[in-house]
């Protein structure tokens, strides 16, 4: 998707708003004092790297590698190397080296992305914690959450009953033939092209009808999505049509996203080439198998459970001054 440049020289033009570069800094002592008080390592994960996480409907930029390696090295003209749409390959490798529970703070590039909510470039933080399991991580998320809003309370509610409390449908047993209708009283075009995609509709239902309205009173984590859904978040032992995942969601907005995470490699081949057949049927290009991240699996990832949130989203939603992440950032890819 090629970007929008139009009005890019006001952009180019505009000067970096002082006072929200100094609300970031703040909000980075912030993270990084509530992680070192509990324990957790900084670390520093590479931006450039010769594989990704894949996505079935996230773009990374791709670089070629005779642009990063010079003449000198291996890498022939038909290499190429990833700019990381999360740190979590890094992580998760440094996770099963041994260096325990740990965060970063990090830049991460998506191709494409624009909007409201949206940028090429951003700041992701994200966390693992070693031991942890999903009811860990879902309370700690929530004391960080009360902390950055200083709110008293998080809520947290299970995906399924989300969907029953709020559109008296259940999301994982119900007739596909229910969500078309439901579907379709959003857009009757837009059911019909997605009817044999039932997390196609599922996504739809749940940000244009649920997610607006969803912790405008207080923060709230859902959990347990469907096991399509899953990621790369393990199966729940207690109901397999369900996976150990959980989102954070304030006034309307996706803050945060976790699992308890998958250490079966075998497992995540699997998922990971049907994304890529995923990809294929939406005619996006083919990425390279996360293998370095299949051996680190082999060789013992430990049991934990880790979290992405972004932080520009976290800076907008806590300031009642800025309208979109462009306004957080010093300068965003049309000011460079």
């Amino acid at each position: 998707m090629p970007l929008n440049t139009r009005g890019a020289n006001q952009v180019v033009n505009q000067k970096p708003n002082i006072q929200h570069i100094h609300h970031r800094a703040d909000l980075l002592r912030k993270l990084r004092g509530f992680f070192d008080e509990r324990g957790f390592h900084e670390v520093q994960p590479p931006c450039l790297m010769r594989q990704c996480i894949a996505d079935t409907h996230i773009e990374p930029i791709t670089i070629a590698g005779q642009a990063v390696t010079g003449r000198t090295a291996k890498a022939s003209a038909e290499d190429t190397f990833f700019l990381q749409t999360s740190p979590e390959l890094a992580m998760k490798r440094m996770l099963a080296a041994g260096a325990g529970s740990i965060y970063a703070i990090v830049p991460v590039f998506r191709r494409g992305e624009i909007g409201d909510q949206h940028n090429v470039e951003f700041t992701m933080l994200e966390w693992y914690e070693v031991g942890a399991d999903a009811n860990a991580a879902i309370r700690l998320l929530g004391e960080l959450a009360k902390q950055i809003f200083a709110v008293d309370r998080c809520d947290v509610q299970s995906y399924r009953d989300l969907f029953a409390q709020q559109l008296s449908i259940d999301p994982i047993d119900a007739p596909l033939e229910d969500l078309v209708q439901l579907v379709g009283m959003i857009d009757q075009s837009l059911a019909r092209s997605l009817a044999p995609d039932r997390d196609g509709m599922l996504d739809v239902l749940m940000s244009q009808k649920l997610q607006p309205n969803m912790g405008q009173e207080a923060p709230l984590i859902i959990h347990d999505y469907p096991i399509t859904q899953a990621a790369l978040a393990k199966a729940s032992q207690d109901d397999p049509q369900c996976a150990l995942r959980f989102e954070l969601f304030y006034r309307g907005v996706e803050l945060a996203n976790g699992y308890d995470e998958l250490r079966d490699a075998d497992v995540l081949w699997e998922r990971s080439d049907a994304i890529q057949s995923q990809r294929a049927a939406l005619g996006r290009p083919s990425l390279p198998m996360p293998t370095d991240l299949i051996e680190a699996m082999r060789q013992g990832l430990p049991q934990c459970a880790g979290v992405a949130m972004g932080v520009d989203r976290l800076l907008m939603i806590r300031s009642d001054e800025m309208q979109s992440i462009s306004q957080t950032m010093p300068m965003t890819v049309g000011q460079v």
